[in-house]
Order: C-alpha cells, then sequence, then structure tokens
C-alpha cells in the first residue's frame, strides 16, 4: 500500500502531527478542518455561517490538492459544540453540494482545537 501525502497552501496548515490529507489508491482522507484562513492561520472573525463556509472553503481546497472536488466526498463529518447550528450546517452545505449528497454524519462535541465551533473532516473517492 503506497500512501501519497496532500499538502496544499490553499487550506491551513497542519497545526499537529498530521497531514492535511492522504491519498490511497483512489481513497483520500481529509482531516478535519476548523475555521482558518490560510494565507494568515488565524481564525475566521464572524457568525457561525462564516465560520461553516471556511471550514467548506477549507475541504475544497485541499480536495482539489488531491485532485478531486466536494462532489467527490463519499463521507462527511461534522463536529459543533453547539448541536442548534445542525440546520445551518444543512443551508449552507446545500450551497456546496448537490445531489446525490455524502454519507454524513454531525456529532456534538464539548470542545474542538482552538475554541472553535465547527469542525468537519472527509472520505473522499476519485477516478
Amino acid at each position: 500500500m503506497a500512501k501519497e501525502i496532500i499538502k496544499t497552501n490553499t487550506a491551513p496548515q497542519a497545526i499537529g502531527t498530521y497531514s492535511q490529507a492522504i491519498k490511497v489508491d483512489n481513497t483520500v482522507y481529509l482531516s478535519g478542518q476548523i475555521p482558518l484562513i490560510p494565507e494568515t492561520m488565524e481564525l475566521v472573525d464572524g457568525n457561525i455561517n462564516d465560520n461553516i463556509r471556511r471550514v467548506f472553503d477549507n475541504l475544497k481546497a485541499v480536495a482539489q490538492a488531491a485532485g478531486g472536488e466536494l462532489s467527490d466526498i463519499v463521507k462527511l463529518n461534522v463536529f459543533l459544540t453547539d448541536l442548534s447550528h445542525f440546520a445551518t450546517v444543512n443551508e449552507i452545505m446545500a450551497d456546496y453540494f448537490v445531489e446525490p449528497y455524502p454519507a454524513r454524519a454531525a456529532v456534538g462535541v464539548a470542545a474542538l482545537p482552538k475554541g472553535v465551533a465547527v469542525e468537519m473532516d472527509a472520505v473522499m473517492v476519485i477516478e
């Protein structure tokens, strides 16, 4: 099994002992993204909508660096510190994805890195 490390400057750099993504054959495992601005590595200022959009933009950048698109994601995991934002995730997700939507989990958690309200990771299959 050959692993290819995916790295791009158009998404936030890893802030720990992990890679932005790992590609094995035609499957890509995208690490969790939080609402960091890639150029500054600072958190997005703004409301939950701005934070969710930044996370999707970061996932998109990593997906593209691996040779795919968000539409190639087959499994999306959403972590929220406040599940009342679940409907907002659904609304914004509709701007980034079209049917058929990926399989998805949305999990309420006590805390996330850097005190953010949302984090997402994904599995993508590409040709």
